[in-house]
């Protein structure tokens, strides 16, 4: 279950508050990918051997009506990036194979979330971790070709998703238009 390497033991790793959950709705039209809204979550774990860990997982294709309708959703990915990808992150990155997530209860911009990843693909860490834990929805990104201000880009998640209660954030990086719960 550990390893000697990244000196993570799957035993040691205890869910730590502070996680998010946060959507995309993205497309690359360039690789005929179409608008796609799909979630992220990052679930930290208290720190081992003085260094923070977390999993986090990207690409979640979790259908829903909106973001205050996630209890009770679930998703698998029995491979990595077909769709969903799980990496720990502790003294660099170790890739998992295997996501299941489900979503247990919302209680507003709160999820509660249980997450089992196996399969070790770069052989840096334990087999399997598995973390439960309330993460904080940070909001949904909205990065499309062609969309050039937020009501534009806010009515095209409305196209994926409801948008009630969302308004315009700053997005940091300057990529995307932002809209978190207001």
């Amino acid at each position: 279950m550990g390893d000697d390497k990244g000196g993570l033991d799957a035993r040691a790793l205890i869910a730590a508050d502070g996680g998010e959950w946060d959507g995309l709705l993205f497309d690359n039209p360039a690789v005929g990918l179409p608008p796609a809204l799909t979630w992220t979550l990052r679930l930290p774990f208290e720190p081992v051997g003085g260094d923070p860990v977390r999993l986090e997982v990207e690409w979640l294709p979790i259908e829903t009506g909106g973001w205050r309708d996630l209890a009770g959703k679930t998703v698998s990915s029995g491979s990595f990036a077909e769709p969903a990808e799980a990496v720990v992150h502790h003294s660099g990155h170790h890739r998992y194979d295997r996501v299941d997530v489900r979503v247990l209860e919302q209680d507003g911009a709160r999820i509660r979330v249980a997450v089992h990843a196996a399969g070790d693909l770069d052989a840096l860490g334990p087999a399997e971790i598995s973390g439960e834990a309330w993460l904080r929805f940070t909001g949904i990104a909205v990065q499309l070709k062609g969309v050039d201000d937020a009501a534009a880009a806010l009515a095209r998640l409305g196209e994926h998703t409801d948008t009630t209660g969302l308004i315009e954030i700053p997005d940091p990086r300057g990529i995307a238009f932002r809209f978190a719960p207001g």
